[in-house]
């Protein structure tokens, strides 16, 4: 069968180890994160910002699976990388970063700025300039709302087109419903800069194991795995209750990877209480919620079976594909199998509009699929 071209709404990138501490002065670089693994190689222990942590590596057999099965040539080489993609029939992609992932672990606010800054020098130096069908999200500091203000600033100055948002801020600032990230929307909203919410990236309690533990027990990982997806959710449902978005029309935001089929559901949810609720309801909106979610919001997806019917059944059509390259749970190896089972019988309308449309309503920038995939980059 010919290869289906895809745009992708969500995938990943690995910085260098040294990305932070190679900028920043000495006195900064011995605080920002820093991991020993056990002789047994079952823990680890983390230090970042003057805490001490330890936490529970993955099984062996996980490592493995990555390390053996899935061997994307590109995870840190940006050169590499387009032959991965060309491989796997990806054209634009959006690209979060790894070390980012970190950020609610800070708790001094000039240095997460300065890792923050040293994040964005690389990406506008070393990784947007290899190919413009790369979407790289800058990246700013939420553990205060004045110098999340300043980075997205910088980025608009430095072209950026995207940038990554945690799904709930750094636990000392104001969450994403509060009126004093209003500068911030209104700099995105200006220089045409999406925000890009990953799920997963809720703060982190290091001693309760780290990143995704919050089941233990019978179907703990199969509930740590489901319970990321509802953090993008929360942000959505935010940014369209407090008015964010109402203030913003034009303002589009991204939640990539959670899927795409709770946003009809949650648009009912949302206009449910504001009709039924309307006497407690502040601020009033000039559009009822589930219009403002179902035309601002966009979501990514790798393998929801219910994401055509989305857009074919339920009327959302800001349904995007997501590879989520190059994690295990991501596409990378099988993208074009599992886009051949999802759209096999989708119209071709739909088929066009989650796997490219939705992508260049957002990103207008990255070059279209070329008619002939003889001209891709080699």
């Amino acid at each position: 069968m010919p290869k289906m071209w895809t745009n992708s709404g969500d995938s990943h990138f690995l910085e260098p180890d040294d990305v932070w501490s190679s900028r920043l002065s000495k006195e900064m670089a011995d605080l920002t994160p820093k991991s020993e693994k056990d002789p047994d190689g079952e823990y680890e222990t983390v230090s970042v910002d003057g805490q001490t942590f330890r936490r529970k590596l993955p099984t062996s057999a996980a490592v493995q699976f990555v390390e053996e099965s899935h061997k994307p040539q590109g995870v840190r080489d940006p050169h590499a990388r387009l032959a991965d993609l060309d491989k796997e029939g990806v054209w634009g992609e959006v690209i979060f970063p790894s070390l980012g992932m970190w950020a609610s672990t800070f708790r001094t606010p000039e240095l997460l700025q300065a890792c923050m800054r040293a994040s964005n020098e690389y990406a506008h130096e070393e990784l947007a300039p290899v190919s413009d069908r790369y979407v790289v999200t800058g990246q700013v500091s939420t553990l205060r709302v004045e110098d999340a203000v300043s980075e997205i600033e910088w980025l608009a100055e430095h072209g950026f087109k995207a940038v990554f948002l945690p799904t709930t801020p750094h636990p000392s600032a104001p969450d994403w419903h509060r009126n004093d990230w209003e500068p911030f929307w209104d700099v995105c909203d200006k220089a045409n800069i999406v925000p890009a919410f990953h799920i997963g990236t809720d703060p982190v309690d290091m001693t309760a194991g780290g990143a995704g533990v919050v089941y233990r027990g019978p179907g703990g990982a199969i509930m740590n795995y489901t319970e990321t997806t509802f953090s993008g959710q929360r942000a959505a449902m935010k940014l369209v209750a407090s008015g964010a978005l109402d203030r913003h029309p034009n303002l589009r935001v991204l939640i990539s990877e959670g899927g795409a089929t709770w946003i009809p559901f949650l648009g009912d949810r949302l206009l449910e209480g504001y009709r039924q609720h309307q006497q407690a309801v502040r601020p009033k909106l000039s559009r009822d919620p589930k219009e403002i979610l179902m035309t601002q919001v966009y979501a990514s997806f790798q393998h929801d079976e219910t994401a055509v019917a989305a857009n074919e059944a339920m009327g959302y059509t800001n349904v995007m594909f997501g590879s989520d390259y190059p994690h295990m749970e991501g596409t990378f190896g099988h993208t074009q199998k599992t886009l051949e089972g999802l759209f096999a019988d989708a119209k071709p309308e739909t088929t066009k509009r989650i796997t490219q449309g939705a992508f260049y309503e957002l990103f207008p920038d990255v070059p279209p699929v070329p008619e002939s995939t003889d001209c891709i980059e080699a």
